[in-house]
């Protein structure tokens, strides 16, 4: 080996070293930062009915005319996600019958509790068609635009009598922390590893899913439903809140909380 494959190699190990020293130092003095939601003492359960977590992300039991039920935590996220995350789960029923999820999932110390939201559809058999980003205006405590992000998805569901049929879903998510609000991941990524180099604060993510299914054809119509219900919903348990006028972060387009 030459000196300069030498020189080159002692450049990488030293890089390599003080990558691995910096992320070792951020991991033994890093802060969690506070939840931009509610967390209340109400017990979690699985499938089985078994108290998997004593602590939940709040979740309003009573929204406009919805009456709603308490859902379990799936296996495959007790067994997969850290044991520091923290779930909220409701299912949401109109007098008409029109059925609404809303989900929490909120990061303890390990950041892996959040992943990319494409991965929560297709792992169920859902087909994403289509993704937009969009907004659903939030009256209190001050009026502004939580900005939100709406995948419209297909689903083929077994009815009743065993055939095979077309179903649309509408899922609409955004994330949540202390003092800021996000419907891309990219950016709460970014976010998050600028705010933990800067401030030595980790940030502590929540993930907000709304979803709901409905007949081909009626996703729009799904869709403003959702809006009306995230609108009542919101102020009762998300503790961060846009400006009025949403001051966007230079160059992201995105509303952040100074």
């Amino acid at each position: 080996m030459n000196k300069r494959s030498w020189t080159i190699l002692a450049v990488a190990l030293a890089l390599v070293g003080s990558t691995s020293a910096l992320l070792g130092y951020w991991k033994g003095n890093q802060k969690l930062g506070a939840p931009g939601l509610k967390v209340v003492s109400e017990p979690v359960f699985d499938p089985d009915g078994k108290v998997v977590a004593t602590n939940s992300a709040y979740l309003p039991a009573q929204v406009l005319d919805y009456a709603s039920e308490p859902l379990p935590v799936t296996p495959l996220e007790l067994g997969w996600l850290p044991k520091d995350t923290t779930y909220g789960r409701r299912l949401y029923k109109a007098p008409d019958g029109f059925q609404v999820m809303a989900s929490v999932v909120l990061m303890g110390t390990d950041r892996t509790s959040i992943h990319k939201p494409e991965y929560c559809l297709t792992g169920q058999g859902w087909q994403i068609e289509r993704k937009d980003e969009t907004s659903v205006r939030i009256e209190k405590p001050v009026p502004y635009d939580l900005p939100v992000m709406k995948f419209t998805a297909l689903g083929v569901r077994e009815t009743q009598g065993g055939q095979k049929a077309r179903t649309k879903g509408v899922y609409v998510f955004w994330f949540v922390a202390e003092n800021a609000l996000t419907a891309r991941h990219g950016q709460r990524m970014r976010w998050m590893a600028r705010d933990l180099i800067l401030t030595g604060k980790l940030q502590r993510w929540a993930y907000v899913s709304y979803f709901a299914v409905c007949p081909p054809g009626q996703e729009e119509a799904a869709f403003q439903r959702m809006k009306q219900l995230i609108a009542a919903a919101v102020p009762e348990f998300q503790l961060a809140a846009g400006e009025p006028a949403l001051k966007s972060v230079s160059g992201s387009g995105e509303p952040r909380i100074p």
